[in-house]
């Protein structure tokens, strides 16, 4: 059999060089483009692989409670090269796993030089990749070099790329209290995708409007990086916080504005109202129509809980606002992480709109995989939506509900997501006792429903590796 073409890797970030390793372990050659340390970006410092510019922890690693963990324990059992790293370098952290960022990317930057089949090169790519690389995985991340988001924003279109990242909170549906909060679209007006009954509607009286708003403007928020805080805001999606320092009355009359809808309990319209809006295709999350905030993360929990029927609310992302470039996956990539509009280009990490160190590598994980099976001649199916893998896939390529009610802003509505529960498909049934027989008390059952899920996920994910394995043997 004839050696298979190179793949390029752009970018040796976590996605990146996950995606090499996941290339060369399957036995196709791979030239990793790094263009540190000849151009440099204002977060990293270093021109080491897989450099950690945040925190250096990959957070809980409990696999059986925690959809992070479960991620970790997938990419663990899928020979997952961040994962051996961190692994080797990791320091106490309790229930977490935090790495030496240091050792952690030598170790990446040491494995990949040393794999014959891996080809490093050092420099900046100019737009986009020539057009002999019939397969590129492009894994710029967050801070895509300026020439090539210029190119991927001509060939997508303005407004297929966002270069600055404004993100609203997204809510667990089962910890809302609908006894408070009810369903109804603003003068039941049904979208071309809708019911009239399409919001979940949180009411407020003028006192818990006016303490809201208090809370607003005292609560603590984060500052812009110097590189970023040269970035404006964008009309259309202004923090919560700064429309309110407009005016008290400024929410009111925008995401806040209660016309429209009538309270069940009262008949009445509310003095305001937050909206909830359906966020995946599952309908287990639910964001914050209008939401995006400067918050500390603490301060939106406690906040943001004052808000009638958030008042147990669990947060699966909170809200933030900071220079970011990620496309809109959802319109332009393909189930195997393609452009659409040019095939030969696949995509992996941030810039695919995942938040998170280990959501990034994961995303290139399966970036490699399919390029790799692309560059011999196989298909790789897409890993079952009931894996942590295979619902960071889903999400990005298509499990996100994009709005078409006409709102300003709301053609643009795919937001970063690091993993969590609801992405995943529920269970057919929720637990109601243990294995003993002992019925589930409160917490309780949503821990063991956890449990549940994440069991069926691992045992998902050994078949789809195995029906991968036996592919290759007998390709």
């Amino acid at each position: 059999m004839d050696r298979p073409s190179a793949v390029h890797v752009i970018g040796a970030g976590l996605a990146g060089s996950e995606a090499a390793h996941q290339i060369a372990a399957a036995g196709t050659p791979v030239v990793l483009h790094e263009m540190r340390p000849l151009r440099s970006t204002e977060a990293h410092k270093t021109d080491g692989f897989a450099e950690l510019v945040c925190s250096n922890s990959f957070r809980s690693d409990d696999w059986e409670n925690n959809a992070v963990g479960l991620l970790h324990e997938e990419l663990r059992r899928a020979g997952s090269l961040i994962m051996a790293a961190a692994d080797v370098h990791k320091l106490p952290a309790g229930g977490a796993l935090a790495v030496d960022r240091d050792a952690f990317s030598a170790e990446v930057t040491a494995r990949l030089s040393a794999n014959p089949l891996v080809t490093i090169a050092r420099g900046e790519l100019e737009g986009l990749p020539p057009e002999d690389w019939k397969n590129v995985v492009v894994a710029t991340g967050p801070l895509t070099s300026p020439s090539l988001s210029a190119a991927l924003a001509q060939l997508t279109g303005e407004d297929s790329l966002a270069f600055f990242d404004a993100i609203a909170p997204v809510i667990h549906r089962d910890s809302i209290d609908t006894s408070i909060s009810w369903f109804q679209s603003r003068y039941d007006k049904a979208g071309p995708a809708g019911t009239g009954a399409d919001y979940l509607n949180c009411p407020m009286s003028k006192d818990e409007y006016e303490a809201f708003i208090d809370a607003l403007l005292a609560g603590e928020k984060t500052t812009f990086k110097e590189w970023e805080a040269s970035t404006p805001y964008f009309d259309g999606c202004l923090p919560v916080e700064v429309m309110a320092e407009r005016g008290r009355e400024t929410l009111r009359f925008g995401p806040m504005k209660p016309v429209g809808l009538d309270d069940p309990r009262t008949g009445r319209w509310p003095y305001a109202v937050v909206q909830l809006r359906q966020d995946n295709a599952l309908a287990t999350l639910w964001n914050m129509v209008g939401f995006q905030t400067k918050l500390k993360h603490a301060e939106q929990v406690r906040i943001f809980r004052m808000i009638p029927g958030l008042q147990n609310a669990e947060f699966a992302r909170l809200g933030g606002l900071h220079r970011n470039t990620y496309l809109n996956s959802p319109k332009l990539l393909d189930r195997s992480l393609r452009l659409k509009a040019m095939p030969r280009l696949r995509f992996a990490g941030q810039i695919t709109g995942v938040e998170g160190y280990i959501e990034s590598a994961a995303i290139g994980l399966l970036a490699g995989r399919f390029a790799a099976a692309e560059a011999t001649g196989m298909t790789c199916d897409a890993p079952p939506p009931t894996t942590a893998l295979g619902a960071l896939l889903n999400h990005i390529t298509g499990g996100h509900i994009v709005s078409d009610d006409g709102e300003r802003g709301a053609a643009r509505s795919f937001q970063p997501m690091n993993i969590n529960y609801g992405l995943l498909p529920d269970l057919d049934a929720n637990p109601t006792h243990d294995k003993s027989g002992q019925r589930l008390k409160g917490p309780e059952r949503g821990r063991e429903k956890k449990r549940i899920m994440s069991r069926r996920a691992i045992a998902d994910l050994m078949s789809w590796l195995g029906e991968a394995s036996l592919a290759k043997r007998t390709a």
